[in-house]
């Protein structure tokens, strides 16, 4: 079945390992060809003893000098319909064979089966598995750009490589990488086992180690894999004109990633032979900062001969050549922050494979061990900002913390940190140590130079805010009264502001000029207005009738009224509570508008129409305008108000002894209604229906309680009814029809996102706020009814010009992230990609927040924050913070990562710039579990359907 050729070359101290693997291999149907490539050693005699006791090894002598030259020669005389390459220091575990065989067999399309390997260090030890899950995928757009496995570690067919004329011998080092090319440009299938079953050593004279014959080689072969290859026969189609350079992954890319392994390795065996600009194309983007990061640990790996877990203490041999490469790198690109965000990743891989047990130093983090009983203060080295510490309870590590330092991390600071990460039962004992710390912070400690940054941001923002114009008003809240019950408290309350409904809005005198279109066309003596509130409508009502009375149970409303009307000599004013006084009698006119949904239930609304009734002479009118309410006709547009609306009103009139609806003007969003005093011997009349459009603008006020087409769910029900453990918090960045193809994904439509807004109010929905949200989370309380939170990064001035006013229009809100030092500017960080979209201005922000938006820190520059010092860091979160309070008159708790980039740095150092409520690059609804500093959301796109908006929200709320 299997064919393995073994090239050996001197190889006596380990031949031998690698034979008895084959030897100790499940199945037996295997031929071993050892090919002795001139050896001066005892390898020849090994081999040929093998051969003598066991048939299935052959010995070859081959008169190549190199690896590629030796796999030929026992090529040419293998026999099994599958090869092996093993080399003489490497071996595979038993099951190997078995394995990839099974394999094999359920793929009988395949032409190579591959599985997971780990390296063999000088000193016995093993790196990590690895394994290249994307030769599977795309084999050939694969090892067109790099070599992803070891010789040792994949099965092939044996007829393709003697038909693709074997390993290419003008190749010192690649060899193998090439043949492997040229198998995935036939465009065959390859089958992954995922396990390590493949061992291969990594020594000092290792070929993989010289960099600069691996460069040369490397180039040649990156170069066929782009190109035509005329050595491979029948190409697939899609590959006979080499790889495709998708998304910028071209040649040179390809080139440039071999070149970092590579110069990696040399750092890490002490030399430098590669030129950093060979690494010009590598991606400088932050999503490929951690990427970079492995590639680079994996090429130290090799150049330093260690595991990961022995690098950090070894650092001191390689460390700063390895930072000066880094750096090196961030100048190539242009770009210092975006190698700073290598080297935090760097060191975090490091040191979360090593013990610390003894201090280790990187270039910006310090790992050591404290002691969480007895902590000590520590002292950073130079050029570290961050520290990564493993905690210690009886000489067990109790939990590791990495957070960001400005300066001197006291006992005390130390203390607090063990605290935060100690479980309870612990929490007694570590107390204990906490009499002696100090707690006034010196002026060199991390809190002392925090205290410092606070103070700068403070000033800057005072100077800066109070030049650019006055702080917001904070939002006023609604008084508490605790006489509700009684009526004329509750009315004077709501007149405690003048002109509470906005009765001068177009909306409003609207709706007067249809009262009074309804007016019964014969002459009116004795008129009554009932709740007549600041007589905007008396003014108009009284030149239509000999005598008016008007009334309203608030005296505060009727001294506005005489002041407004005081011109009408025919007008007479009076206090009076309808509910409860008696009315005047013989009217001809009863006018009785939008007041009667706060009668307290319909057996009391019988009552009073029957009261309306005694009131009026015969052939007396009574006018009532009202809403339209959910709670009356759920499917139908109306008022989500918390009481009955114009439908039951009317019908409530309507059916009241002695009354008659003559006619009724009818709009989407109330009706006014004129009834009739009538004998029981009156002849009546089918009334009059009009149904007219709304052409005022509704003010907001108005619109957001406002629920078009009826509710599938009313906010009231849901809430008692329904209690859940999750909750969406959405995330948009720009709302606008038009901008880059690029950033489509991040940019709604106004319309989709009315279509989305409206949804949410449909079906129930109230938005909360992040602090809102963070109060449910620390006391553990299942969020009522169907809560969302909407979020916005950047500030875009399109938020103001098309979000908010849908927002407004369906009772919801929205926290919107500003960054802050570009507020008034546009987004720069998108220039590449095309015009930068406006951001709002500081006006903006206060004229929001003080409508009801909410507004937190998107940072000051849009900076991501793993590239960020610790001190920058720390002075961007207190700036950002300050500026916006100073905006809004309100504090600041909340902030969303720029590029939704964090760190392990961030939750801590925010928290101590006074933040509470943190979002970062964690995606999916957000639950109880959940740390408030680092809250999960939903990205709504905007290249994705409503149809899919309501699924993703509705996916939520399935879980209660």
């Amino acid at each position: 079945m299997v064919s393995i050729v073994v090239p050996a070359h001197n190889a006596e101290a380990t031949l031998a390992r690698a034979l008895d693997c084959l030897v100790d291999q499940h199945i037996p149907d295997w031929e071993a060809i050892v090919v002795d490539g001139a050896s001066t050693d005892r390898t020849p005699a090994i081999a040929a003893r093998y051969a003598e006791h066991d048939s299935r090894f052959r010995a070859l002598r081959s008169c190549a000098y190199s690896a590629a030259g030796a796999r030929n020669s026992g090529i040419s005389t293998a026999r099994g319909n599958w090869l092996m390459f093993l080399d003489a220091d490497d071996w595979v575990d038993a099951s190997f064979l078995a394995k990839m065989l099974a394999a094999l067999e359920t793929a009988p399309d395949a032409v190579a089966a591959y599985c997971g390997s780990r390296r063999v260090m000088p000193d016995g030890e093993l790196t990590p598995s690895s394994i290249s899950t994307e030769v599977a995928i795309q084999p050939f757009e694969t090892f067109a750009r790099q070599c992803a496995m070891p010789t040792n570690a994949l099965l092939v067919d044996r007829q393709t490589i003697v038909e693709l004329g074997g390993f290419d011998v003008s190749l010192r080092t690649c060899e193998d990488w090439d043949i492997w090319q040229r198998v995935a440009r036939l465009g065959k299938r390859w089958v992954m086992v995922d396990e390590s079953l493949a061992f291969y050593r990594v020594g000092p004279n290792a070929l993989s180690r010289n960099s600069t014959q691996m460069l040369v080689d490397g180039e040649i072969v990156i170069a066929r894999g782009f190109s035509p290859d005329l050595r491979v026969k029948h190409p697939a189609p899609a590959h006979a004109d080499g790889a495709i350079g998708a998304n910028g992954r071209t040649a040179s890319e390809a080139l440039a990633w071999f070149a970092l392994w590579n110069a990696a390795s040399d750092c890490g065996s002490g030399s430098r032979s590669i030129n950093p600009q060979a690494l010009r194309e590598l991606p400088a983007g932050r999503k490929w900062a951690r990427e970079i990061a492995k590639v680079v640990l994996d090429g130290l790996m090799v150049g330093s001969l260690s595991v990961p877990a022995q690098l950090a203490a070894r650092w001191d041999r390689f460390g700063g050549s390895l930072t000066e490469l880094i750096i090196e790198l961030g100048k190539v690109w242009g770009d210092p922050v975006a190698g700073r965000r290598v080297q935090y990743h760097l060191e975090q891989m490091i040191l979360d494979v090593d013990d610390l047990a003894a201090p280790r130093s990187l270039a910006r983090t310090l790992g050591i061990r404290v002691d969480a009983r007895k902590p000590t203060p520590t002292e950073l080295p130079e050029g570290i900002d961050q520290i990564y510490a493993c905690l210690m309870m009886d000489g067990q590590i109790e939990a590791r913390v990495q957070f960001g330092v400005l300066g001197t991390v006291t006992r005390r600071h130390w203390i607090e940190l063990i605290l935060d990460s100690a479980p309870p039962e612990r929490r007694a004992k570590i107390l204990s140590a906490d009499k002696r710390a100090g707690r006034r912070p010196d002026r060199d400690s991390h809190f002392g130079k925090l205290a410092q940054l606070v103070a700068q941001a403070r000033r800057l923002a005072r100077s800066s805010a109070e030049a650019s114009g006055p702080l917001a008003a904070p939002r006023r809240a609604k008084a508490a009264d605790g006489h509700d019950n009684d009526r004329t408290s509750f009315w004077n309350r709501h007149f405690a502001i003048e002109d509470p409904w906005n009765y001068g809005s177009a909306y409003e005198q609207e709706k007067y000029e249809r009262q009074l279109e309804i007016l019964p066309a014969s002459p009116i003596g004795r008129a009554l207005e009932l709740a007549c509130a600041e007589g905007h409508f008396t003014r108009r009502l009284a030149p239509r009738v000999d005598h008016l009375t008007a009334t309203d149970i608030s005296a505060v409303a009727v001294g506005r009224a005489r002041v407004r009307c005081g011109d009408q000599p025919n007008i007479e004013f009076g206090v009076l509570d309808f509910v409860a006084d008696t009315l005047p009698g013989e009217m001809d006119l009863i006018v009785c508008s939008e007041v009667l949904y706060y009668l307290d239930d319909a057996a009391e609304l019988r009552r009073i129409a029957k009261k309306f009734a005694e009131a009026l002479a015969p052939g007396g009118s009574f006018i009532s305008a009202h809403a339209f309410v959910l709670r009356d006709n759920v499917e139908k547009t109306g008022f989500d108000w918390n009481t009955f609306g114009a439908q039951v009103i009317s019908e409530t009139l309507a059916a009241t002894e002695g009354l008659v609806l003559e006619q009724s003007i009818q709009t989407e969003l109330y009706r006014i209604d004129r009834f009739r005093r009538v004998s029981p011997d009156d002849v009546t009349t089918q009334p009059t229906i009009d149904h007219v459009p709304i052409r005022a603008r509704l003010e907001f006020g108005v619109a957001r309680n406002v629920v078009w087409g009826g509710a599938r769910a009313l906010r009231r029900d849901v809430k008692r009814s329904e209690r859940r453990q999750r909750i969406p918090i959405l995330m948009y960045h720009s709302v606008a029809d038009d901008g880059p193809a690029a950033l489509a994904r991040f940019r709604c439509t106004p319309a989709a996102f009315g279509s989305q807004m409206a949804w949410l109010r449909t079906n129930g929905f109230h938005a909360i706020t992040s602090e809102q949200l963070e109060t449910f989370i620390a006391n553990r309380q299942p969020f009522v009814g169907r809560p969302v939170l909407i979020t916005f990064d950047d500030g875009f001035q399109n938020f103001a010009d098309h979000a908010w006013p849908d927002l407004r229009s369906n009772d919801l809100t929205a926290e919107v992230f500003l960054v802050t030092d570009l507020v008034g500017g546009s987004a720069r960080w998108d220039a590449a990609i095309g015009p930068p979209t406006p951001l709002m201005d500081a006006g903006t922000v206060r004229r929001l927040a003080s409508e009801g938006a909410f507004f937190g820190s998107h940072l000051a520059t849009h900076r991501a924050i793993d590239g960020l010092s610790s001190s920058d860091l720390a002075a961007e979160l207190l700036r950002s913070r300050m500026f916006i309070e100073r905006w809004t008159g309100r504090p600041t708790a909340a902030f969303a990562a720029p590029f939704s980039v964090t760190d392990r740095r961030l939750g801590r150092l925010a928290r101590e710039c006074g933040y509470r409520i943190g979002f970062g690059g964690r995606h999916g609804p957000a639950d109880l579990d959940c740390d408030p500093i680092d809250l999960p959301r939903i990205e709504v796109r905007g290249d994705r359907s409503l149809d899919d908006f309501v699924a993703r929200v509705e996916a939520v709320l399935e879980e209660r």
